[in-house]
């Protein structure tokens, strides 16, 4: 007799701490890469976010999608966890579970539970306006939980560039998911309008919003994404 197949109406919020300046990434990054193209193929609810951190600067090539607002996420994680140290790739899967970036086995664990927990907070976006410099849209959620906070990301696929300096030097890398612009902001209301600013105006054809409601620095309790061409998930 064989067993019911797990439900899988779920959602997993795959973030990775990433740089251009660590040679440990590339794998991470193709992880990475790899989960994204899995989820859209199959239609599951898995939303992949690349944060280029800025601390491997220093060794001679300055990410040009890092930020330093990414590294203080980062580090907000990292006393959440009780961890105290940074490092690269790191991959945090809803906000709970934490592990080696480039570890498939791992995130292949821990994005398959995720999708096994039905979501705690339902969310909806709406573009509202997708323009050069900003991205403004509508949210809607269920009843929230205490110390919720709204995570909305603009993050862009297929971004290529040649790494001249540091550790990857002589490299032509390829990013998937790169998280270009990043808010978050406590939610005080089951619905809003937020608003992105865009510095450098994206692809709408390779380009998503996902936002994603967290109970302070730690568990995803919901989250939904859109796509600036043609659709949501």
């Amino acid at each position: 007799m064989t067993g019911a197949s797990p439900t899988r109406d779920g959602f997993a919020v795959v973030e990775m701490f990433t740089s251009q300046g660590c040679d440990s990434c590339p794998p991470a990054e193709e992880v990475l890469s790899g989960i994204d193209r899995d989820a859209r193929e199959r239609g599951e609810r898995v939303y992949t976010l690349g944060f280029h951190v800025d601390y491997w600067d220093h060794l001679g090539w300055a990410d040009p999608y890092g930020a330093a607002a990414h590294t203080l996420r980062q580090e907000a994680y990292a006393r959440a966890f009780g961890s105290g140290g940074l490092y690269t790739p790191q991959m945090i899967v809803n906000g709970t579970v934490e592990f080696v970036g480039s570890d498939r086995r791992q995130a292949a664990s821990a994005i398959d539970a995720a999708l096994a927990t039905p979501p705690g907070t339902p969310l909806t976006l709406t573009v509202v306006e997708a323009g050069d410099r900003r991205v403004v849209l509508d949210y809607g959620t269920g009843a929230l939980p205490e110390q919720a906070r709204l995570n909305v990301a603009l993050v862009e696929r297929g971004l290529e560039n040649d790494v001249p300096r540091g550790e990857n030097a002589g490299r032509r890398l390829r990013q998937d998911t790169v998280v270009r612009a990043f808010r978050s902001a406590e939610l005080n209301g089951e619905r809003g309008r937020v608003e992105l600013d865009v510095s450098t105006a994206p692809d709408p054809r390779r380009a998503s919003v996902v936002g994603y409601v967290q109970q302070g620095d730690r568990a995803v309790v919901g989250a939904a994404a859109v796509d600036l061409g043609d659709g949501s998930r």
